[in-house]
């Protein structure tokens, strides 16, 4: 499967979960799993769902193979979601997945904050975030954690080749032993760290 049309299936599975979001959950302080980088605290949901429609809204730019100076450093600051965060998520969800689907040249370069790479290795790292997200939050809230087979193939695909490697650098914690016959989805969560 092309990398682009896995991040469609994985923004859309992350939009899915986040449109299920109750009002009285969106202050819901998350464990210490869901910090990230940029956060010295244990954020709550609406943080964490900002922070992933922040990552969206840089995708049309860093596929269109701009910089973030020539986009604009401080475009994306601040509270994304507004009044409506399920809306504003899902329009900018909705944008991230038209200048994915019209990603035709996946070794064009694109200018992440932490260096250039290849259209194709930057759809790997976002891809396995949104999926893997989607299925951490729906937890969270109690909705149905599983992704579609087709996302979870095209999930696995990316991931297995490189989760050593990623592991090393920090992007997974331990592999969790899964049995060899237990259904992918068991098996992609295990092998990234987490509890299936």
């Amino acid at each position: 499967m092309r990398e682009p049309d896995v991040f469609v299936l994985a923004d859309r599975a992350l939009d899915r979960v986040v449109s299920e979001i109750r009002e009285d959950q969106w202050a819901t302080v998350l464990p210490e799993s869901f910090r990230t980088r940029r956060m010295d605290h244990a954020p709550t949901l609406r943080e964490i769902v900002n922070y992933h429609a922040y990552d969206d809204a840089w995708v049309p730019d860093m596929l269109a193979g701009r910089t973030i100076d020539e986009a604009g450093a401080e475009k994306f600051k601040g509270d994304l979601l507004g009044s409506d965060p399920r809306a504003s998520f899902t329009a900018i969800v909705e944008q991230a997945c038209a200048a994915a689907s019209a990603c035709e040249n996946l070794d064009q370069i694109v200018h992440c904050s932490f260096g250039d790479y290849p259209a194709r290795h930057y759809f790997w790292q976002i891809n396995q975030f949104r999926a893997l997200r989607a299925h951490d939050i729906a937890n969270v809230i109690g909705a149905n954690p599983s992704l579609s087979a087709e996302l979870v193939q095209g999930i696995w695909e990316e991931v297995s080749p490189n989760a050593e490697k990623w592991r090393a650098i920090g992007v997974f914690p331990a592999a969790i032993p899964v049995p060899e016959d237990a259904p992918l989805q068991s098996r992609l969560l295990g092998l990234t760290g987490r509890q299936p």
